[in-house]
């Protein structure tokens, strides 16, 4: 049997395939490439060039590949892009998403693991925010993720579809054995866009909002190292497969770091100046969102490995480096 990753050419599900070949497992890497890339899919997995939404072609792959695990990245995920361009992030996110729960359940999936977002919460304070507080997206980005937690726990009940929803907080860094990183054109993570401006890609970066009640007036985040989110979701799948019930986890350290603090290591950390100037805040960003990263420690016996913001920031450099240095340079 094996496991269809969607968006697996993706940042993160690049590195959740990576994940699922080194523990041995058959993966299908689903990906329309329009902000993927197909050079990350090793050569030993099928990877195949479709979207998500497309039913015949999902239902066609979990027959012929035997297909009985989906872990769903496929999404656009600009909170900024979102607030201009709604419609397209509802169809994207919600639209396409409802589409491939409906093949998960009429092919008797027994494992979906959804790739959701802290943006659900919205204003959160700057105090850690657990899965039981309130559900107050301030972006379409955020509504359209909460709209496929809602289906997939309506799904969960009437169909009997098991189900793990991961909530992400500010994913960063590369493959600690330098396969893979964050090779998205025009990306706008922060760490890699300063990584970006330190290895002279960018002339300078922005920094969105100078005045929010933070303690140097930057909004805060938890940031997460891409290889322990790849972990977190081997343990989902696990608990999943050992008969699990459904449940919705954060992904996150606890701990909150600035815009300016993460612009500060990476300079730092390169030994380059990176010019940040000082621009408006983006509509949809809230001050801070920080995890509370108890319940999946207890529940799934997940144990971050690379958490270090100066970790994850070397290993984002050396992509950025290795990117300089290949023709696959975006």
């Amino acid at each position: 049997m094996s496991v269809l990753v969607t968006g697996g050419a993706g940042y993160i599900g690049s590195h959740m395939v990576l994940e699922l070949l080194d523990a041995g497992e058959e993966v299908v890497a689903l990906d329309n490439l329009s902000s993927g890339a197909a050079w990350t899919a090793p050569k030993d997995v099928a990877f195949v060039q479709g979207d998500a939404g497309d039913q015949a072609l999902v239902r066609d792959l979990i027959q012929s590949r035997g297909v009985n695990s989906i872990i769903h990245f496929a999404a656009s995920v600009v909170v900024p892009e979102s607030v201009a361009d709604p419609l397209r992030y509802y169809l994207n996110n919600t639209v396409k998403s409802r589409a491939l729960i409906e093949v998960a359940v009429k092919s008797g999936i027994r494992h979906f693991i959804f790739s959701s977002t802290a943006a659900v919460y919205g204003m959160t304070g700057d105090k850690p925010v657990a899965e039981d507080a309130p559900l107050r997206p301030l972006s379409p980005y955020g509504s359209s993720k909460l709209m496929t937690e809602i289906m997939l726990g309506d799904a969960g009940r009437a169909h009997g579809l098991p189900h793990v929803i991961l909530r992400y907080f500010n994913v960063a860094g590369a493959d600690p054995q330098g396969r893979a990183g964050q090779s998205t054109p025009y990306a706008t993570h922060l760490v890699k866009v300063a990584c970006e401006t330190a290895v002279g890609k960018r002339s300078h970066m922005e920094v969105f909002g100078t005045d929010y009640p933070t303690r140097d007036g930057t909004c805060l985040r938890d940031y997460i190292h891409v290889a322990d989110l790849a972990h977190a979701h081997m343990a989902a799948l696990r608990h999943l497969r050992a008969g699990g019930t459904s449940d919705v986890f954060n992904c996150g350290y606890g701990r909150g770091v600035s815009v300016r603090e993460v612009i500060e290591t990476v300079k730092r950390v390169s030994g380059k100046n990176v010019e940040a100037r000082n621009a408006p805040r983006r509509p949809g960003d809230p001050a801070a969102v920080i995890a509370a990263p108890d319940k999946i420690r207890k529940v799934l016996g997940w144990t971050p490995k690379h958490d270090s913001l100066d970790i994850m920031v070397r290993q984002a450099l050396a992509w950025e480096e290795h990117l300089l240095r290949s023709s696959k340079s975006p």
